[in-house]
């Protein structure tokens, strides 16, 4: 009898070698090789999609101009982080934690696309009861939307087949499984097999189809990493499933930006786009309270005021300072309380600071550093920065205050949404604001000055 042959993989990235080894050769993860049977194919496999017409090679230059279709999903917000719209034959992976929201956003897409497409949703982990029962509370009813419960790869394509569908979403991929192969669902296996079918589904029938994939603890989506490399999209749907506020994000995209955000508000019947998304996020900030300031950050190509709160207390005598950010980056708070203390003349070695950025946002970029050692500074001293002003300005370790990009754009933003003065690092040439006073500072000490004088 011949002896089965044993495969290592990476749980990481999916990379196979022939022997096990303690970190992964491809892409360094430790302790992430893993033993399994080597797959045996038991039939013939899936089939092609690319048409029964041979692919050859051909010259650039004799290749048609055809460009590429867009078509809207009927909500702005999608297509802004798409970049403009969905392609026709694009594979679209939308990933994100249990119980965010992914699946109602996808049913919700389908009741604006059956206007002019046809749609199959395929769950396999809910029945066609409860997708039907879902697609009630959501008010999402056309003879154009197809539900079919299967996890089996090769039921799905013969259902295409015989549905032809124009727009095709599967919830989720880690239950598809193709039975050729004798790993369990959800494998590195069957997860690449899968993908790789419904990619060249894309390709070759021009069918537009989103992917749900879940992701693991570290935040990424379970499975390899190749997964993102073979579609052409990755979105992540992110926020706390206790609050309201979701945050669409383009981790990937071959036919746009990746800097750009779509924001919801999740409620009763389903997700609601947030057309002034600063507006939100700004609701319910306390008055006159110390260790809050305002900012504005740039989401691809719209400004977002976000607020920022710190809170310092002095820590237990004999004990370690403890520093904790949500939502802004570690390093770059450490960095800042650093300056403080050493620019601004703030004993804060010696006190606990904690820095949070409101509605879920990730602030990575240093036009938010003037608003957070302002909210820090208001923390330690206990004094209020006034309701009615704003902070832009990157922060430098001597303590300077450098200008930022769009800096105008962002200015203009803050007035629009009602704030009366601004802090902004020394910049010439801008004007045209009249009824908003900017406060130009050259560093740190100055501008804590300017915020704290009421």
């Amino acid at each position: 009898m011949k002896q089965a042959k044993t495969i290592f993989y990476c749980t990481e990235c999916g990379n196979e070698t022939p022997k096990w080894a303690g970190r992964c050769p491809a892409c360094g993860a430790w302790n992430t090789v893993v033993e399994r049977p080597e797959p045996s194919v038991k039939g013939k496999g899936r089939a092609s999609f690319r048409g029964a017409a041979v692919s050859r090679a051909l010259p650039v230059t004799e290749l048609g101009n055809s460009a590429e279709i867009r078509f809207s999903t009927g909500m702005g917000e999608l297509d802004r982080v798409l970049g403009g719209g969905a392609v026709k034959g694009s594979l679209v992976l939308v990933g994100g934690a249990p119980g965010i929201g992914k699946s109602t956003l996808m049913l919700q897409i389908c009741g604006k696309l059956c206007g002019f497409a046809r749609v199959l949703y395929v769950s396999g982990e809910e029945s066609q009861h409860q997708l039907k029962l879902r697609a009630q509370r959501l008010h999402v009813e056309s003879g154009n939307l197809l539900v079919l419960s299967e996890t089996g790869l090769g039921e799905m394509l013969e259902a295409v087949n015989q549905e032809r569908p124009d727009v095709l979403i599967v919830d989720s991929i880690q239950t598809l499984y193709n039975d050729t192969l004798d790993s369990p669902a959800g494998s590195v296996s069957q997860v690449k097999d899968c993908t790789m079918a419904l990619m060249q589904l894309a390709k070759g029938s021009g069918v537009t189809i989103f992917v749900i994939g879940h992701v693991n603890k570290e935040g990424s989506i379970a499975g390899p990493k190749v997964l993102e490399h073979m579609v052409d999209c990755v979105l992540y749907f992110e926020g706390d499933r206790h609050t309201f506020c979701r945050i669409l994000r383009a981790a990937k995209n071959r036919f746009g930006a990746t800097n750009e955000i779509g924001v919801f508000e999740m409620g009763d019947g389903g997700l609601t786009e947030v057309e002034n998304p600063s507006r939100m996020l700004l609701s319910g900030r306390p008055e006159e309270s110390p260790g809050t300031c305002v900012t504005c950050v740039m989401e691809g190509a719209r400004p977002v005021l976000a607020e920022v709160q710190a809170l310092v207390v002095g820590c237990a005598a004999g004990g370690s300072p403890r520093r904790t950010s949500n939502g802004f980056d570690y390093n770059r708070a450490a960095m800042l309380l650093a300056v403080l203390e050493k620019r601004g003349g703030l004993k804060l070695s010696a006190c606990d600071a904690y820095l949070n950025i409101i509605g879920g946002l990730q602030l990575d970029e240093p036009a938010a550093d003037l608003a957070a050692v302002v909210a820090l500074a208001s923390s330690y001293l206990d004094k209020p920065v006034p309701d009615d002003l704003a902070a832009v300005g990157e922060v430098g370790l001597t303590g300077e205050l450098r200008s930022v990009s769009q800096l105008a754009q962002r200015v203009a933003e803050v007035r629009r949404l009602g704030f009366k003065r601004c802090v902004v690092p020394a910049h010439r040439g801008l004007e045209g604001f009249p009824d908003l006073q900017l406060l130009p500072v050259r560093n740190i000490g100055e501008a804590i000055r300017a915020a704290l004088r009421g």
